[in-house]
Order: structure tokens, then C-alpha cells, then sequence
């Protein structure tokens, strides 16, 4: 008894088997990751089972919120103060204190007193032989070029210059150059004019504005210039918004086919917001390209020799279910009224990244499956083993974005919200894959 005594106390202590789960608790590593896997191995069955729907489901939801684009026009939003400058930025909080503490006179107008840039037209005609453009023939041209803009009218004729113009003491703001020039021209007053600085009317006139390529002699007097320089300024009225846009876009329709002697360039206060709407569609036919390289690339990753293996047609569908994503939240957003800018544009290239490597780990699970088992049984394997890389991947970079949101940004804020939904909606794609594989077996069968 001793013995058996002694060795039963120094003897290996038995393993508590049943009650070490109990003990542990969550602290294993896989508390969330054995749940998790079950529950997708339970969808991937679930899929397997009822494919139709899970081929159908997706498709009409694609439908349906694509319709979103409806809206495209009326959410497109490229302002460039409004998206592409921080909303409570220094330049900003330096403008209210201006306009509080130094308020602007709309009767007056004043180019140095502007709380913002305006809205004008300036026109730069440039002598194309060479030639003086203040004295020689080139000037007759610039004073027609003047009268066929000062004469533009919009709405049908009813506002003119005269009615959009910016004006000083009740008249519109002209340009004097253009007056000093005539003046000594005409022979009435053959004094010369002085650069930079001329003395107009009895009040001193910067010129270096408006004229270029100035040669001047010993007494700082105009010798002869190449360009001049001529402004249209506008009044910035919420009333004659539209007529405003109108007229300045026919100013430059004039300056496009005015040409003599001159050689004519223009710029309005419209210019770059122009040039920026007028490129936002320039990713579309890149857009169009990758899909193609990445349908092409699929295609060729995904074929075998095998036609039971061959997972051609999977890759197609792959790729074409990205694109299903992309559209699906765009058109959410748009329904929404989150703006569409021109930076939320690059996401789909984003999503085709991460579309297609989430199908080719899909595509590698289920090959790697028994052929002879049933199509459920391979269908949750498949969703067991990738389905949680996939999602946890996917929950990282969808939480990456939506940090965006936080930014004083507007257009980071856009593209913040509609790439992670990209990211969302893509979830649907794994159903839509095996769906139609399932479904295209059935049919061959």
C-alpha cells in the first residue's frame, strides 16, 4: 500500500480532457475563426443547394441599383473650392475675417478688393510677324476682336455685356489700355506711353499686366510690344449665373475662330473647372482595357486540359461580377446623394484587384475538393477554408477606407465612401460564381 501509495502521489497527473475546453474558454486562438468557418461552410452548402437563387438574387440587385446612374448628372461634382480644398482650411478662415472686417461694394468694382478670383473672360492676342501690336495693323485687329466680344449677347439677345458686366459709378469696367492706345493712334495726342507705369487721366496705370514683350527706350517709353492683354470682368450674381456662363462661353467659341493677324489665346474664370469636367471621363476607356487584360489573364490562369477542370467560363464570370460590384455602388451612392467626383472614378481599378484575387483563391479551394463528392459538400469546404481569409482581407481594407471619412476633404470623403462599398458589395460575388458553375453543370448534365 506504501508503494502503490507513493507512486499513485508521484505518478503523472491525469489530463482533465473534458474539462480543459471549460477552463480555456476563449482563450484559444480559434474562438472566432471555428464559428465563423462553420457559418460559411453552412452558406457554401446553403449556395450549393439552392444556386438559382443566388444566381438570380445578384443579378436583379445589380439591376436594380444601377439604376442610380440615373442621377449621374445631378451628383457630378468637381467643384474645385468646394471638393479639392479642405473645408475648415487657413485660406478660408482668412477670407470670412476679410469679408467681415472689409466688406466689398458691388457698385464699385475692384479687381484688388475680390474675396475670390471673379468671373471674367481675358483675351491675350499675340502679333504673328512679329510686328508692333500696339501701332501697326494688328491693333485695328484687336479693337475688332474687342467690339465682336463687348457685342455677345445671350438669352435669346435680350443680356448683353452691357447688362452682365462688372461695373464702377454705374459703368461697366473697360479696358483703358485699350483707350491710351487709340488716343496716341489717332495722332490727337502723340505723347508717349510710359512702361510699366502710366499716367492716365491724371491717375498712375500699371501696365504690367496688360502688355508683353515691351521694348522700351531711355526714358521708359514704349518702343514696341508683341501681346496685349485684355479683361472682361463680370458681375458675380446668383440672378445672372447661367446668362454669365453663356456669355463667356460664347467668348470663347469668338476667340477660337477669330484669327487675322493675330494669334489669339484665351482664359475665363470657368477654364480649369472646364478642363476638369471635360476629363472625367477619360479613365472610362482605360477602365474598359484592364477588364479586358484581366478577363484575358483569368482566362489563361483558369484553363485546363480537362474539361471536367476547366474553369474557363468561372474566370469570365469572376471578373464580370467585379464589374457587377462596381456597379451596384456606384448606383447605391448615387441613390443616396453622395457626389460623384472625378477621384471616385479610379475605385473600380482598386476593386478588380481585389476581385480577382478573392476568385482565385475561391477557384484554387475548389479544385483542390474531391471531384466525386457532392456538389454542397465541395461547395462548403471551399467556403470554409477561404471564405474567412477572404473576409477578414476584405474587413481590413474596408475599415482602411472608411478612415478616409474623417478627411476635411470633400472628394476624399467620396472616394472614402464609395470604395469600401465597392469592397461590401463584392461579397455577393463569391455566390455568384459558384452559382453559375453550379447551374452550368446542371445544364451539361
Amino acid at each position: 500500500q506504501t508503494q502503490q501509495h507513493i507512486k499513485t502521489e508521484t505518478g503523472p497527473p491525469e489530463r482533465p480532457h473534458a474539462q480543459t475546453p471549460k477552463r480555456m474558454g476563449c482563450r484559444r486562438t480559434d474562438c472566432v475563426e471555428r464559428p465563423l468557418s462553420g457559418l460559411f461552410e453552412w452558406l457554401g452548402s446553403f449556395v450549393g443547394s439552392h444556386p438559382v437563387y443566388f444566381l438570380v438574387i445578384p443579378l436583379l440587385l445589380s439591376a436594380v441599383l444601377s439604376g442610380g446612374f440615373t442621377f449621374l448628372r445631378d451628383r457630378e461634382d468637381n467643384d474645385i473650392e468646394l471638393q479639392f480644398t479642405p473645408r475648415k482650411g487657413p485660406s478660408k478662415k482668412a477670407r470670412d475675417f476679410v469679408k467681415d472686417n472689409f466688406p466689398y461694394n458691388d457698385s464699385m468694382f475692384s479687381a484688388d478688393r475680390l474675396y475670390a478670383k471673379g468671373k471674367f473672360a481675358s483675351v491675350i492676342a499675340v502679333a504673328t510677324n512679329s510686328s508692333d501690336v500696339l501701332r501697326d495693323e494688328a491693333f485695328e485687329d484687336i479693337i475688332q476682336l474687342n467690339n465682336k466680344i463687348l457685342n455677345i449677347t445671350v438669352d435669346n439677345g435680350k443680356l448683353g455685356f452691357s447688362d452682365l458686366c462688372a461695373k464702377a459709378s454705374g459703368e461697366c469696367v473697360t479696358n483703358e489700355i485699350l483707350e491710351i492706345i487709340h488716343y496716341n493712334a489717332n495722332g490727337t495726342n502723340q505723347t508717349s506711353i510710359t512702361f510699366p507705369v502710366h499716367t492716365y487721366r491724371s491717375k498712375p496705370l500699371f501696365l504690367g499686366s496688360v502688355i508683353g514683350g515691351v521694348r522700351t527706350d531711355a526714358n521708359d517709353s514704349v518702343t514696341s510690344a508683341r501681346a496685349l492683354k485684355l479683361f472682361y470682368n463680370l458681375e458675380d450674381e446668383e440672378s445672372t449665373a447661367e446668362a454669365t456662363k453663356a456669355w463667356l462661353r460664347n467668348t470663347v467659341n469668338l476667340t477660337g475662330i477669330f484669327s487675322i493677324a493675330l494669334q489669339v489665346s484665351y482664359y475665363t474664370s470657368k477654364s480649369r473647372q472646364e478642363e476638369i469636367e471635360i476629363h472625367t471621363t477619360d479613365g472610362f476607356p482605360l477602365f474598359l482595357i484592364t477588364y479586358a487584360l484581366a478577363i484575358t489573364f483569368s482566362v489563361i490562369s483558369c484553363l485546363r486540359l480537362d474539361n471536367v477542370r476547366n474553369k474557363v467560363w468561372m474566370a469570365v464570370i469572376g471578373v464580370v461580377s467585379t464589374g457587377l460590384a462596381v456597379l451596384s455602388s456606384f448606383g447605391l451612392m448615387l441613390y443616396i446623394g453622395v457626389p460623384f467626383v472625378i477621384t471616385v472614378a479610379n475605385s473600380p481599378f482598386l476593386i478588380l484587384g481585389i476581385g480577382l484575387n478573392n476568385m482565385f483563391v475561391l477557384v484554387s479551394d475548389w479544385q483542390h475538393t474531391h471531384v466525386k463528392d457532392p456538389v454542397p459538400r465541395r461547395l462548403a469546404h471551399s467556403y470554409k477554408e477561404a471564405a474567412m481569409s477572404i473576409t477578414i482581407t476584405s474587413l481590413s481594407e474596408v475599415l482602411k477606407f472608411y478612415i478616409g471619412v474623417t478627411s476635411d476633404f470633400p472628394s476624399v470623403q467620396s472616394f472614402s465612401l464609395s470604395t469600401p462599398q465597392n469592397i461590401s458589395d463584392s461579397c455577393y460575388k463569391p455566390n455568384l460564381l459558384h452559382a453559375y458553375n453550379i447551374c452550368s453543370k446542371v445544364f451539361i448534365l
